[in-house]
């Protein structure tokens, strides 16, 4: 079969672009060609100052933001394995974020807003999701949609705006798949309305210590944790903006605020915001910030660590599965019989020990995972902590038989009792494994081989 034919046997009207086949695929490599397709309303104001920008699923998102002392053009040509050029940039983008107040502009995140004249919208969505959504009005639900077998179709975020009116956020790549799954497993009822808002809303994540000083000063709601708990939402004023959805989540762990914005008011709020931010040390910050302090705080992410084949089990979220509940929902019978059988990989985090930042090659993701010797699974994402001063990784760990090579269960105490290490490009780094979060590394400034590390025993 001639080249050409096999493209029309894969129905590909044209050869893939050569500069996919033979450029050099270094670490956060971009899209140079089909950019700026997808936008927020912030673009422009962010790209002038120093926005740099990075594509999902055709949506511009910040990577970082560059200083007026830095050399942009040096920065835009680094291509490395090694420590990148933006580490200083990103570290006090992190810094700000735990310290103070940073605002990153989030409005690529798929918005879905599912409604009913009666109970028919809590009924189907009891059905398609794992944790239980029948909860107070203002109330996030942290979930997945799962499949026949237990494993993750989608990982999301469900806020309940009414008795019969959800609101739920997705990750950015998920708006086409999501929508048809949903589409395809809700019934054909005139009472029933699904919508995608995605367009409708910018969506700004307000983290840091700081976030709650902004906001009580641009609304009238109080906003302590009296009044406005974790994992909660309420529509309010930002300014002179009405409607607000603001929601007491960050997606890194970190205290602060989501404000999902309509569009129209983006602007007003976003210079509000920045307005009154000013005082309390305010910043703009982009995703490798945001990916930093999720890895450190052991979030999983889908399509980076999540997928079809991964089920709650598997990554410690046993809490937000309603299994105890007796509803019926999909994936239901394979995650009873995984809980009596046990799994066979597990979610675990890694902190790389005689790793040295500067000299040695970076682990970006798909790293071996080696077990006292043996090959047990590999890196789903890895970013350095500027909190903890070492590379974290995120991946699966499998327990595979040594003498037959078949999977076997792996417990608790199968990951505690093994010495790890880390492939780099065939050089292996000495790793703790942990189950739960690093509450604390330091409590003053020490080596980095001094450091010890203490776990936080719950999430």
């Amino acid at each position: 079969m001639s080249l050409g034919q096999y493209y029309a046997t894969c129905q590909i009207s044209e050869p893939p672009n050569q500069a996919l086949l033979y450029d050099l695929k270094v670490p956060r490599w971009d899209f140079q060609t089909g950019r700026q397709l997808r936008t927020s309303p912030l673009y422009d104001r962010l790209d002038a100052q120093g926005a740099r920008w990075m594509e999902k699923h055709g949506f511009e998102r910040p990577k970082y933001f560059v200083p007026p002392d830095k050399d942009l053009l040096a920065l835009e040509q680094s291509k490395t394995f090694y420590k990148p050029d933006w580490f200083d940039i990103v570290e006090s983008e992190v810094k700000c974020c735990k310290e103070a107040v940073c605002v990153i502009d989030m409005s690529s995140f798929t918005k879905f807003e599912i409604t009913s004249t009666g109970d028919q919208a809590l009924e189907i969505l009891q059905y398609l999701f794992s944790n239980d959504l029948d909860v107070p009005v203002g109330h996030i639900v942290h979930t997945g949609m799962l499949n026949e077998g237990g494993g993750y179709e989608n990982d999301c975020s469900i806020a309940r705006l009414s008795k019969r009116s959800f609101f739920m956020i997705s990750p950015t790549d998920q708006q086409v798949h999501c929508w048809a799954w949903l589409k395809k497993h809700m019934p054909q009822d005139s009472n029933l309305l699904l919508e995608d808002v995605t367009w409708k809303y910018t969506a700004l994540n307000l983290i840091g210590p700081r976030a709650v000083d902004v906001l009580s000063e641009l609304s009238y709601a109080p906003m302590t944790p009296d009044h406005f708990p974790s994992l909660f939402c309420k529509e309010m004023s930002v300014g002179y903006a009405n409607g607000i959805r603001v929601m007491s989540m960050t997606h890194t762990g970190e205290p602060g605020f989501m404000l999902y914005i309509p569009i129209e008011y983006a602007l007003h709020v976003y210079n509000e915001v920045m307005s009154v931010g000013q005082k309390y040390g305010i910043r703009n910050a982009g995703y490798y910030a945001l990916r930093s302090l999720r890895i450190e705080k052991f979030f999983a992410f889908w399509g980076q660590d999540l997928n079809t084949l991964t089920t709650p089990l598997e990554c410690g979220r046993e809490s937000w599965v309603k299994l105890e509940k007796g509803m019926d929902f999909i994936g239901r019978d394979a995650l009873l019989q995984q809980k009596q059988n046990g799994v066979y990989k597990r979610f675990t985090m890694f902190i790389l020990d005689d790793h040295d930042t500067d000299l040695d090659l970076w682990p970006w993701w798909g790293e071996p995972i080696y077990r006292n010797g043996q090959y047990v699974g590999k890196t789903t994402s890895s970013a350095y902590s500027y909190t903890l001063e070492r590379h974290v990784c995120l991946g699966f760990v499998h327990n595979f038989s040594e003498d037959t090579g078949e999977e076997q269960v792996v417990t608790t105490d199968f990951i505690n009792r093994g010495e790890y290490e880390i492939d780099i490009a065939g050089h292996r780094f000495q790793a703790k494994a942990k189950l739960y979060p690093v509450a604390s590394l330091v409590t003053h400034k020490r080596r980095k081989d001094d450091v010890e590390l203490s776990d936080l025993h719950g999430k």
